[in-house]
């Protein structure tokens, strides 16, 4: 199964990620990106998340 990860020293928490898909992306209230631990993520979503990222740090592992 693919799983999203964040290059959490490229990010910007600029919080694209969480708007797109909130299901799997969250900012924490430490300051940093978290991905949900889900049995299948919503493609689609992680997809767009991967596309709008101004920092390019999200990918597929």
């Amino acid at each position: 199964m693919k799983t999203p990860v964040v290059e959490l020293g490229d990010c910007t928490l600029c919080g694209i990620c969480e708007e797109v898909s909130p299901s799997v992306f969250h900012v924490s209230e430490l300051g940093y990106v978290q991905v949900a631990d889900l049995d299948e993520y919503p493609a689609e979503e992680v997809d767009d998340a991967i596309k709008n990222c101004p920092a390019d740090c999200i990918a597929w592992e």
